[in-house]
């Protein structure tokens, strides 16, 4: 997977997808900043995923930005996806291939070197590590420090992803230390203070 480095934001769908959500994401991709788009609903059918993935894809299309499905290579198919994110729980590289091809396929690594050299191995597209910051997205099982990302750099040209509690204040500390994308969720939909577009356009 080719990274720009202009577009290296790597933004997951909020837990709900509410009224005026697909005029946000339209707004927000017209950036050109967010590389991936991720869909992750936890709580949705899969017939409501299939609905909203529709209408995701076809803004993502519109600005060049890629599809990842969270968790599901089989819903990544039914949607003909530019990929699928595994978790360390889900289906392994192996099985997800084939089911959605040579398509991109990420791995969350957590804060851990073997998950990360057992994915290369298996030639994930990305590597994901986290959480870094604390975070209301989600329970933190696992903390990631700045350290892994120079010992990783050394290892693999496999791009890196982070993720956790990324905002306005830490960010560049992240990029500035082999970071290739930032994945961030609640801080542009749950944003008190900015509209999704503001929040976006600040992280420069």
């Amino acid at each position: 997977m080719r990274i720009n480095k202009k577009k290296f934001i790597y933004l997951i769908s909020p837990n709900k997808i509410y009224p005026q959500f697909y005029q946000d994401l339209k707004k927000v991709l017209h950036t050109g900043k967010v590389a991936l788009f991720q869909l992750r609903l936890k709580k949705y059918s899969l017939k409501q995923k299939i609905v909203i993935g529709n209408r995701i894809q076809r803004i993502c299309k519109l600005n060049n930005v890629k599809f990842i499905v969270n968790d599901d290579p089989k819903l990544s198919k039914t949607l003909n996806a530019d990929g699928c994110h595994l978790g360390q729980k889900d289906m392994d590289i192996k099985n997800a291939r084939k089911i959605i091809g040579n398509k991109i396929i990420g791995v969350t690594c957590h804060n851990s070197i073997k998950l990360a050299k057992a994915a290369i191995k298996e030639n994930a597209d990305y590597i994901a590590f986290g959480a870094f910051f604390s975070t209301k997205t989600k329970k933190i099982k696992f903390k990631a420090d700045i350290k892994i990302l120079s010992k990783i750099k050394k290892l693999t040209k496999t791009p890196i992803v982070t993720i956790g509690g990324i905002n306005f204040d830490n960010y560049k500390k992240l990029l500035l230390n082999n970071a290739n994308l930032l994945a961030i969720s609640s801080y542009v939909w749950n944003n008190k203070k900015y509209k999704p577009l503001e929040t976006i356009e600040k992280i420069k």
